[in-house]
């Protein structure tokens, strides 16, 4: 016989479909007269993800983790409406259809948006991309010139500047990730807090303010079917703000694994023959943008901060048992790689 707690956390952690697509069909006019029909996107680490499938129609649901989550995380009613702004003048940024916070709908809020028709690349390519020695340098180009397009959109004409604070972005982006850290700590790293020193004695006062994705790696792109180099979706706005567009570079950087490095908790393609290594794609992003990248030890530091503490944040709840995926066990380990990883570009020796 099943045990009740067993049941009853089953019963908080599924969704009741049927009470969706009564939503979706009071909201989309001329939804297909068909059933709907669901499937979940491969597991993330944040927020979840469903395919909808109504006749011919396609849409994406996200909506936060099921559980507890931290403060201000999965923000869908933020992300919706940076889509609203972007996809105008942004293409590669999905529409968005309907935003939802009805609870007699779902637990959580969501929204729905247009499904981009393409690939998203994990853990290895597609047939049809052939070999990576073929495929690697043009996805690695296609990435570049896609972060450069994002940077050179206006956001004043396109009503951005309600989305984000340019004035002091990076003194926030700092001491946010480290208290968010803090709050998740479960393990003493030794050096630790001399690299915490090191980031908030040094944060950078660039003048130049873009639209920040905060997020920009290769699994949040979808690229063609058939043409590895041409990317036709950015996916994954959730952290989306106004700032400085060097933050995005470092970012990427840091989840942008080659060949030697530890474990980092993330599935990793771009370590195969063909991609461009860590400092190639800087010097590429360095030409087809224009912008001075000399300090861009101290924003690849701070990537791999950042991304060892969002899977900080994941490791604690899975240490405190709000989670149980065994995926999550040996995140710890993956953690304090992330931490050397960020010591060594803080030293200068990552390039």
């Amino acid at each position: 016989m099943p045990d009740a707690q067993e049941e009853s956390k089953k019963s908080r952690q599924s969704v009741d479909w049927n009470k969706v697509e009564t939503y979706l069909r009071h909201s989309i006019s001329d939804l297909p007269q068909r059933e709907m029909q669901v499937r979940k996107f491969s597991e993330g680490y944040s927020n979840l993800t469903y395919l909808l499938t109504i006749g011919d129609w396609e849409g994406v649901l996200r909506r936060p983790p099921f559980g507890k989550t931290p403060p201000k995380a999965h923000d869908m009613e933020r992300e919706y409406r940076m889509l609203t702004k972007m996809n105008p003048v942004f293409p590669l940024a999905p529409e968005p259809y309907v935003y939802c916070e009805d609870k007699e709908v779902m637990d959580k809020h969501f929204y729905v948006m247009e499904k981009k028709n393409g690939i998203v690349l994990d853990d290895k390519l597609p047939a049809a991309y052939k070999s990576s020695e073929k495929a690697g340098p043009l996805i690695s180009q296609g990435i570049i010139q896609t972060l450069v397009r994002l940077q050179d959109v206006d956001y004043k004409t396109a009503g951005l500047e309600e989305m984000g604070k340019p004035e002091g972005f990076m003194e926030r982006q700092i001491h946010g990730w480290i208290k968010r850290y803090e709050r998740a700590k479960t393990d003493e790293i030794p050096g630790l807090a001399n690299l915490q020193a090191y980031l908030t004695a040094n944060i950078p006062t660039n003048s130049e303010t873009t639209v920040v994705h905060n997020d920009f790696k290769l699994n949040n792109l979808v690229l063609d079917r058939n043409a590895p180099g041409h990317v036709i979706g950015v996916l994954d706005w959730e952290l989306s703000t106004i700032g400085d567009p060097l933050s995005d570079l470092g970012s990427t950087i840091a989840y942008w694994g080659q060949p030697g490095d530890p474990d980092m908790g993330i599935t990793i393609l771009t370590d195969q023959p063909g991609f461009y290594n860590r400092k190639e794609f800087v010097e590429e992003y360095a030409k087809a943008s224009g912008r001075d990248v000399s300090n861009i030890d101290f924003y690849v530091a701070f990537g791999f901060y950042k991304l060892a503490g969002i899977l900080q944040q994941i490791y604690y709840r899975w240490k405190t048992g709000e989670i149980q995926d065994e995926r999550f066990r040996n995140l710890n380990k993956a953690v304090t790689n992330l931490f050397e990883m960020a010591e060594k570009a803080r030293l200068g020796r990552l390039f």
